[in-house]
């Protein structure tokens, strides 16, 4: 019998990248009669090392192949939100050779081509799908909620003729994905934004022309927003598959002295007593607002592992790096390491999941970004919300407010591109937050441990992501047939 062709694909960058390839991972090995293909777009003039770390870390096998388009040159002076659609569009003609290849490869019997799945940032890509007349499915990586925030909004501007001018009068906005209204400051700045407001209706507006959407979360976590796809007309439409949660191991060669090193500490410390603080790969601060954390974690005498990152100089879309040493001790309060190096570390690039994993770990200080806080849940570890850009509020929200498993450090914080934060947290409120985390007896606790073990049952068979993924094979396998 023919194999069934799927073709992927992660928007550029390791981002998205990581629970793409485990989506891959999580077909092939479900149905033998398929056969992927993930095309990788890299942004010019970088060498996205990790990129390879992670596509190289895959299983050699007949049902899945990565391929690296070529490299494409950007116009000079593209402004740095424009890169991304200007990588797509010059990438579509490599992408549509790639794709006329693959029915036509040699030493292998040709597959029938039945699927496309592109991220949720790639959605111009869906032209692509009907130039070959095949289905075009979104791996859409943040959560259920977030989703049903975008389709509902872009209803909203788009039948109702709201805009972000009048979103601003309001306190809350009632969305069918959510169980309570959500405050206006918890929506992402690019819907507050008169400037951004074309990009958000691209953006929704590609994830509706899609056949159908696969979320990395599941239903035993975001049942309201599940069932709110079922049961309001304007979501009904969208066929969604939950089928995560879709983790990030860790690859081999990211090991460090130091992060060896950590979990060596880890393993001499209490159960559940340290605090982690990490604000994902984008995530750093000021100095004035280091200093509050600083102060913070000295005052609640909790024992942690601070991932502190130095930010990126504004202005530049590049990652923050880690400070050397002599930096280190000049934006952290004088003495500071001297005084906490019984209790804790402070230390740059984190291996979170490792981190996470550990017995020792009680509570993550996080920016609610959808994978960390997957793995966050996985491992049974609390959050403390404080979110810092894109939907990252929203999701904070939803963990704080709709799931009860976080407590709240600063639901309202945004950095704005180029503008940097919208207020300083101040030490009496963080160290709030990590002592309600720590709370041994918190409710919010024994919510986490529970959805834990609904998240490691889900994906096996029973399980709603397991039920979920073979009814989306069953579509795939469908249009082979027909």
């Amino acid at each position: 019998m023919k194999k069934a062709e799927v073709v992927i694909i992660p928007s550029p960058g390791v981002g998205h990248l990581v629970s793409t390839l485990e989506f891959a991972k999580l077909l092939i090995n479900r149905d033998n009669r398929l056969r992927i293909t993930i095309l990788v777009i890299k942004f010019p003039h970088t060498t996205d090392d990790d990129v390879d770390v992670y596509t190289k870390s895959l299983p050699i096998s007949d049902s899945l192949q990565v391929i690296n388009l070529p490299e494409c040159s950007l116009p000079p002076n593209t402004e740095p939100r424009f890169v991304m659609n200007a990588l797509l569009e010059a990438q579509k003609p490599n992408v549509k050779q790639a794709v006329s290849n693959l029915t036509t490869r040699e030493g292998q019997p040709p597959g029938h081509l039945a699927a496309f799945v592109v991220d949720m940032f790639c959605t111009t890509m869906i032209d692509i799908a009907k130039e070959f007349s095949i289905p075009a499915l979104i791996f859409f990586t943040s959560g259920v909620a977030f989703l049903g925030l975008m389709l509902h909004l872009h209803t909203l501007f788009e039948r109702d003729n709201i805009d972000s001018t009048q979103l601003l009068q309001q306190n809350e906005v009632a969305i069918p994905s959510f169980a309570n209204s959500i405050p206006i400051n918890s929506l992402p700045s690019f819907l507050l934004h008169k400037e951004y407001e074309s990009f958000f209706m691209n953006f929704a507006g590609g994830i509706k022309k899609a056949n159908a959407i696969i979320v990395n979360s599941f239903e035993e976590l975001e049942s309201h927003a599940v069932q709110s796809f079922f049961s309001h007309p304007d979501l009904a439409e969208l066929p969604v598959y939950p089928v995560g949660p879709l983790l990030n191991p860790e690859p081999k060669t990211k090991g460090t002295d130091e992060s060896d090193d950590i979990i060596k500490w880890l393993d001499d410390q209490p159960p559940s007593s340290v605090v982690f603080l990490c604000f994902g790969s984008r995530g750093s601060f000021d100095e004035d607002q280091v200093k509050e954390i600083a102060h913070a974690i000295e005052n609640c005498g909790a024992r942690f592992v601070w991932s502190l990152r130095k930010p990126s100089p504004k202005g530049i879309m590049v990652s923050p790096s880690d400070y050397p040493l002599s930096d280190l001790e000049s934006v952290l309060p004088e003495g500071f390491l001297d005084r906490t190096t019984g209790i804790g570390r402070v230390i740059g690039w984190a291996q979170q999941a490792q981190i996470l994993a550990h017995p020792a770990t009680g509570g993550f200080v996080s920016h609610c970004g959808w994978n960390s806080t997957l793995e966050s849940i996985y491992f049974g570890v609390p959050i403390a919300a404080w979110p810092l850009y894109a939907e990252q509020q929203a999701n904070a929200f939803e963990l704080v407010c709709e799931l009860k498993i976080g407590v709240e450090i600063a639901l309202d914080y945004k950095v704005g591109f180029n503008e940097g934060p919208n207020y300083l947290v101040t030490a009496d409120k963080i160290e709030r937050g990590i002592r309600n985390l720590l709370d041994k007896d918190g409710e919010f606790r024994k919510k986490v441990i529970e959805m834990s073990e609904k998240s490691k049952k889900t994906l096996l068979e029973g399980g709603s992501s397991y039920t979920y993924l073979g009814h989306l094979i069953d579509y795939i396998m469908n249009q082979v047939s027909n």
